[in-house]
């Protein structure tokens, strides 16, 4: 496979997607019949890109069976077992997503395993491990867009808790004074997420009605009341409290990962991660919750979050530092002054355009093909040199550090 070619890509329909923002993007009637959550580009066995070859569709998924070395490039299929190692997605959420861990490589091999082992079948609801691979991943805002990441520092989480829950959550906030570190935290999430019913209820009560007080104050009581809103009896409204609250502004990305605790909130992103569909819940959600699987992923060390500014490469384009092999994000930008020109040490490359229209050219081939809002290519590591003019704004996922 020595050709670039456009892709044909599985919308996931979740509860808590936008009814026109991906609609929008791919240039289809608004509002959607359905809530649309998340546009899947790559190879992931749940959902593969289908592609236009050889006047057939096929699975982006088995096209690298056949040509791993064509598409991925020789080293790049040797290190990541001929498979494409990142999952490129579009995420609209117009309600909150479920707070979440990821498993570092490790835990993801040794969960897949034993739930195998054990016969719970991959669709099932208390199935936690989906493949054996772990997941960082990097979101990016297309619009202002709320998101969790990671534990705040426990100073915080006490100064806020007392605010809201002095009585409900007296004795437990009197151990974490005393326990200040990672392990006084973990004692304290599982004493939250282990709470009988009656006293939850209570304390969620307490919280709502003193948040609601305190919420034109501050985004963080706002959050509270909000996300009882939407999940009342939900012990998931006290994360605004325990994890860093951002806002993303548009252009702005922050990397999430292995074991930190997250949720995205509201928003328009792009999101770039390993491909991997393991997910460790943690509240807000009706779906399946492993307290005690949870607890053994999640990293309880408070953190600050580091906000990233895509740093300029070349003249068109900027990338956001990355943590994880598997991938880069980078955003090229083309204007009648500014074209881009591809570098020839690539692996497989997935573009999507955002705004605009341009023309990306195989120069190999001498093949022109139009780009406009929402179209999307796959650009094997055989094709060589490529170019891109005209006034639009692309997405690119690569494999990062093709020297390690």
């Amino acid at each position: 496979m020595e050709t670039i070619c456009i892709l044909k890509n599985t919308v996931q329909e979740y509860a808590w997607g936008s009814y026109t923002a991906i609609a929008e993007l791919l240039g289809k009637s608004s509002p959607s019949d359905v809530p649309q959550a998340e546009l899947w580009m790559g190879a992931h066995p749940k959902a593969p890109s289908m592609v236009k070859y050889k006047g057939d569709m096929a699975s982006l998924q088995e096209l690298i069976k056949k040509h791993p070395d064509d598409i991925l490039r020789k080293t790049v299929a040797e290190k990541f077992n001929n498979s494409l190692p990142y999952l490129f997605k579009v995420l609209a959420a117009a309600r909150p997503l479920s707070i979440q861990a990821h498993p570092n490589l490790i835990q993801a091999k040794e969960g897949f395993k034993r739930e195998n082992e054990l016969g719970i079948p991959l669709n099932a609801f208390n199935r936690n491990y989906k493949d054996a691979n772990h997941k960082p991943e990097c979101i990016c805002a297309l619009t202002p867009f709320w998101a969790l990441n990671g534990f705040r520092k426990i100073s915080g989480i006490l100064s806020f808790m007392e605010e809201i829950c002095p009585n409900g959550l007296g004795k437990e906030l009197d151990e974490l004074g005393n326990h200040s570190d990672s392990k006084g935290l973990k004692q304290f999430f599982k004493a939250l997420m282990t709470m009988d019913i009656q006293k939850k209820n209570k304390t969620i009560n307490e919280a709502i009605n003193n948040a609601q007080k305190l919420s034109e104050d501050d985004h963080v009581y706002k959050w509270i009341v909000n996300l009882s809103k939407e999940y009342p009896e939900d012990i998931g409204i006290f994360s605004p409290v325990l994890l860093n609250l951002i806002c993303l502004e548009p252009g702005q990305a922050m990397f999430l990962f292995a074991g930190e605790l997250h949720a995205y909130l509201d928003g328009l992103g792009i999101e770039l991660m390993a491909n991997s569909d393991n997910v460790l819940r943690g509240g807000l959600t009706p779906k399946h919750i492993d307290v005690p699987e949870l607890l053994k992923v999640v990293n309880f060390k408070e953190r600050d979050i580091k906000i990233l500014e895509y740093e300029k490469n070349n003249g068109s384009e900027g990338f956001y530092a990355s943590e994880a092999d598997e991938f880069i994000l980078s955003v090229i930008s083309v204007d009648s002054n500014e074209s881009y020109k591809s570098s020839t040490n690539r692996s497989a490359e997935i573009l999507l355009c955002t705004d605009g229209q341009a023309t990306i050219n195989d120069s190999d081939k001498n093949v022109d093909i139009p780009l406009k809002k929402g179209t999307s290519l796959i650009i094997p590591a055989s094709v060589g040199i490529y170019g891109i003019k005209g006034k639009a704004v692309i997405y690119k996922a690569s494999v990062n550090n093709l020297h390690s």
